[in-house]
């Protein structure tokens, strides 16, 4: 594993006394080489950005009034992916964001990959999270201050307040945030190029907690309910992991060595957030429901360590814009509670979708990560690529000294071998969990789907 670059934490507004550890501060000083400042160890969870979490579901108490407040209003239809933000965003994912972004927010995201506070204060913030409408909508709106938003069956979903509609520039979107406007962006091509040419922003109230009735809505823990989970298991440091594909032995190697090494620096019990994106995902990717079945299977395996590993699925849809969305991924973390994000090969990368080429550098996503702004508190892991080590059976992290040991086995491979019905070598993916990943493709077989179809969000 290549060595930490960690940055030191600085200081920021004090955290709500909800969100804080009841035992006092500790802290011990450690020196990973002669030339790094000490980085202070403490039993603290950090501080969601601007202080606090910004949690938008009204209370129980006021959901009946604010159901009768919708009718009157203009209404506007969520689509999947607008109905996954609106969860992001009445969680406190996004704090300090109140709802979909105004005009400010938007061009402040796309230009800058963050936000100004009131107080002068900087935090992160690289994907717009905003709301399109058409002109038969905007004109429907007119001269109203807020508007309803709806879901497919036209159950009230939120009250957007304090409105701002602007001019919606696909095109620049794109190109800032994907840095090309070449076709088969899956995003885009699902939730921007076919949208409106407004963009509509304001305050949001949330009817009530989304929840998708799908069986896994006891793993969709929001940041408040994570930073009560790593307060319960007296959590002095918190490891964040995103991934969006099945957990093999080489990922669960990363996150074995990488509490190891937070122990060596003198925390006493470091937990691992195990976190799956669980929104839009591209057609070829594993559906989120056969992932958490084989992550399940991962921990009763025993690979990871159920004791010290929260797993929690995390709501945002997935845009594959590499370094930019890094960012996001990473700056959410922070508000659940996270001061370590594991960062490897190409994060949120994908192929380029018309030459014949990785769409990013390799390299550059860990390389923002320590540079963007924003984002000083949070700790950067990078790491080595793990492959498997013919001479051990076992995933093990590559040494190029001895490069002929070693086979690495590509996403496509895997998918190759599980759609065949082959098993990989001993020692890449526990028994249990390559088994999940036999029966999908055996499922796609049987229906002729290409894809097992994803339960509605309710």
């Amino acid at each position: 594993m290549a060595s930490l670059n960690i940055k030191t934490p600085i200081q920021s507004t004090p955290l709500p006394k909800t969100y804080r550890l009841n035992a006092p501060l500790q802290s011990i000083s450690y020196k990973p080489n002669p030339t790094r400042k000490s980085i202070r160890i403490s039993c603290a969870l950090i501080e969601p950005d601007g202080g606090r979490l910004v949690e938008l579901v009204v209370p129980e108490s006021e959901r009946d009034v604010k159901k009768r407040e919708a009718v009157g209003l203009p209404k506007i239809k969520l689509s999947r992916i607008d109905l996954e933000w609106v969860h992001v965003l009445s969680e406190g994912w996004a704090s300090p964001l109140t709802g979909f972004m105004r005009e400010s927010e938007f061009l402040q995201t796309l230009h800058f990959n963050s936000l100004r506070l009131g107080d002068g204060s900087v935090v992160n913030m690289s994907l717009p999270i905003v709301l399109d409408i058409d002109d038969a909508q905007k004109n429907r709106i007119s001269g109203s201050t807020s508007v309803a938003l709806i879901d497919s069956s036209d159950n009230t979903v939120a009250i957007l307040n304090n409105i701002e509609i602007y001019k919606h520039n696909k095109e620049e979107r794109i190109a800032r945030t994907w840095g090309t406007t070449a076709p088969g962006l899956p995003y885009a091509e699902e939730a921007i190029t076919g949208a409106g040419d407004w963009l509509i922003g304001g305050d949001l109230e949330v009817i009530q907690p989304i929840k998708y009735h799908d069986g896994l809505d006891h793993y969709r823990l929001s940041p408040s309910e994570l930073r009560e989970e790593f307060e319960k298991r007296n959590a002095d440091a918190v490891f964040a992991f995103q991934l969006r594909n099945p957990v093999h032995n080489g990922h669960a190697l990363l996150m074995t060595d990488t509490r190891r090494r937070l122990l060596e620096m003198g925390y006493k019990n470091p937990v691992l957030l195990l976190h799956p994106l669980g929104g839009f995902t591209k057609a070829d990717d594993v559906p989120l429901s056969w992932r958490m079945k084989q992550h399940q299977k991962v921990l009763e395996d025993g690979v990871l360590d159920p004791e010290n590993t929260v797993v929690s699925i995390f709501p945002s849809p997935m845009h594959y814009a590499g370094p930019t969305e890094v960012q996001w991924h990473a700056k959410a973390r922070i508000n659940a509670g996270a001061n370590f994000y594991i960062v490897g090969r190409d994060p949120a990368g994908m192929g380029h979708p018309v030459e014949k080429r990785d769409l990013y550098n390799a390299d550059h996503g860990k390389k923002v990560l320590s540079m963007a702004p924003g984002l000083e508190r949070l700790n950067i892991l990078p790491f080595k690529v793990a492959a498997y080590d013919k001479t051990q059976q076992k995933m093990e992290f590559f040494d190029p000294s001895r490069a002929q040991d070693f086979l690495f086995i590509s996403g496509t491979k895997m998918r190759t071998l599980a759609k065949n019905g082959e098993n990989p070598p001993d020692g890449f993916m526990c028994t249990g969990g390559w088994e999940v990943l036999v029966e999908y493709y055996d499922s796609l077989a049987a229906n002729d789907s290409g894809r097992v179809p994803e339960p509605i969000p309710a």
